[in-house]
């Protein structure tokens, strides 16, 4: 898969960094507004070890207010040109449901979209981005963020996320896309328990023929699990992270790059 001119081939996991330019992401470490601050942390995210940026400008958070268009627009696109103005060459997913956001940010320079609406919550994603002609992250979801938790109802979670993705997938390669990676959507329109089954069975994933991408940092799951906040579940987040590249990941989302490369890194170790 080329992602940002390079060939990709996922024989060894990837870590994609979070950068929330958002005033309410659910975690605060990872919100970062001016101009200055994003560069700063897309560059030590870099020095530590990330394969891809993740910029994303309306949170998604279960119960987020609506974000409008022309604000969710500019946030993004300034962050991705402040990077590449310093020079910065990772590749950068964009982090959205709308297909306006995507085409903006495809433009100002970003390699990827990640759409964490599984071209539910946009009818016109897949067009788009077959038009674009760039690298697709289709991530499960059933609902936008005021009403995801209202649809949790699964006969068999992991079976049944697969069906959806799977139909996704054949409308998408209908359009000719071919470069996807996707997402179980950990946290989106499932209860906690339905997450850990789900992570459970991720390595059925495997039958979609596509990179799986994991993004368990720091969510409820974690902390709800462990009585804590968001703050403090980074030694939660790499055990699930573990458990994730054992299952099948081929990328880790992650607020905390350093850390996930260094689990990377030792799971290489033991497998190699």
């Amino acid at each position: 898969m080329l992602i940002g001119g390079k060939l990709i081939n996922f024989n060894k996991p990837l870590t994609m960094g979070i950068l929330n330019i958002t005033p309410d992401s659910f975690y605060e470490g990872s919100r970062f507004q001016d101009a200055s601050s994003i560069v700063q942390k897309a560059r030590q995210m870099v020095i530590d070890g990330a394969d891809i940026l993740d910029i994303g400008g309306y949170s998604t958070r279960p119960g987020a207010d609506v974000i409008p268009v022309d604000t969710e627009s500019r946030v993004v696109c300034d962050a991705i040109k402040a990077i590449r103005t310093e020079g910065i060459e990772t590749p950068i997913s964009v982090d959205t449901f709308r297909s306006e956001i995507a085409r903006e940010a495809v433009a100002a320079g970003a390699d990827l979209i990640n759409d964490v609406g599984c071209g539910v919550l946009d009818s016109a994603m897949f067009e788009t981005v077959a038009e674009l002609k760039v690298p697709y992250i289709l991530m499960h979801n059933r609902a936008n963020p005021k009403e995801m938790n209202d649809h949790t109802t699964y006969k068999h979670v992991v079976g049944d996320v697969i069906q959806e993705l799977s139909a996704k997938l054949q409308v998408l390669r209908s359009l000719g896309v071919s470069d996807v990676i996707i997402d179980p959507g950990f946290g989106f329109s499932k209860t906690v328990e339905q997450n850990f089954a789900l992570l459970r069975g991720m390595e059925m994933l495997k039958i979609l023929d596509c990179p799986i991408l994991a993004g368990l940092s720091r969510k409820s799951l974690v902390w709800k699990t462990l009585n804590t906040d968001p703050s403090g579940a980074l030694n939660g987040t790499t055990v699930l992270n573990t458990m994730a590249l054992v299952n099948g990941s081929n990328i880790l989302r992650v607020h905390d790059v350093r850390e996930a490369k260094e689990c990377i890194n030792l799971y290489e170790k033991v497998i190699n």
